[in-house]
């Protein structure tokens, strides 16, 4: 029997102040991705208390849970599991995948920085990460300056090929250069600027136009 293949999704990065009007901004893109947006990663990296990030992550973790979308921490086990979030995203810097499952448990959704790596990307699966993710592929304002040499797009069809665990394409992603991303095998799409330095509900669904155009090979997974 034929079936639909799931086409590649959204996964938002938070900017860096989600104070103020932002719950609001996450509850309309959400409700425009109308199930194009999977998992959400809280990224407040100039909060160090976490009764602070905390109270800065429950109405938004409230909200992605109403909409079936997953939270996910940045770089913080310890927060992860202070806010019993779905999952946690970890830099090459921030802790073993090992050592987050035994924290957060089998259902965590783990996911790691591999930048340009296949050799990271390859160890990040062996470790039992979720997913991994390759970039920057294009310029970012949210990506380090430091980070590793920029990865082309063989590194996506290459893992997609070869690998069940999904990857995530990040870095500079826009509804106007997401197709390559798209075509090459990106199971989801991370996006910040994109969405947040305009019209969050416009552009997310720019986003699903544009995903929707393109065709792809089989290789889709799913986080959350």
């Amino acid at each position: 029997m034929e079936h639909a293949v799931p086409t590649t999704q959204l996964y938002l990065i938070s900017p860096q102040d989600v104070g103020g009007d932002f719950p609001d901004r996450l509850e309309r893109a959400l409700a425009a991705g109308d199930g194009l947006v999977t998992a959400f990663q809280f990224r407040v990296k100039g909060v160090d208390d976490q009764h602070e990030a905390a109270r800065l992550a429950a109405p938004l973790q409230a909200i992605c849970e109403a909409h079936e979308v997953a939270f996910i921490v940045n770089d913080d086990i310890a927060l992860a599991k202070r806010l019993k979030a779905d999952g946690v995203h970890l830099g090459q810097d921030d802790g073993h995948p090992a050592e987050a499952r035994e924290e957060l448990g089998r259902e965590a959704q783990i996911g790691v920085t591999c930048h340009a790596s296949k050799h990271m990307a390859m160890d990040a699966g062996e470790a039992g990460a979720d997913y991994v993710a390759f970039g920057a592929f294009f310029e970012s304002t949210t990506k380090d300056k430091g980070d590793a040499e920029r990865p082309t797009l063989e590194i996506l069809e290459w893992w997609s090929a070869l690998f069940e665990i999904p990857c995530v394409a990040i870095g500079g992603v826009t509804p106007d250069n997401c197709a390559p991303l798209v075509a090459s095998g990106a199971d989801f799409l991370a996006v910040s600027g994109a969405v947040w330095n305009g019209d969050e509900a416009r552009t997310v669904r720019a986003f699903g136009e544009a995903i929707a155009s393109v065709k792809r090979k089989d290789n889709s997974a799913a986080i959350g």
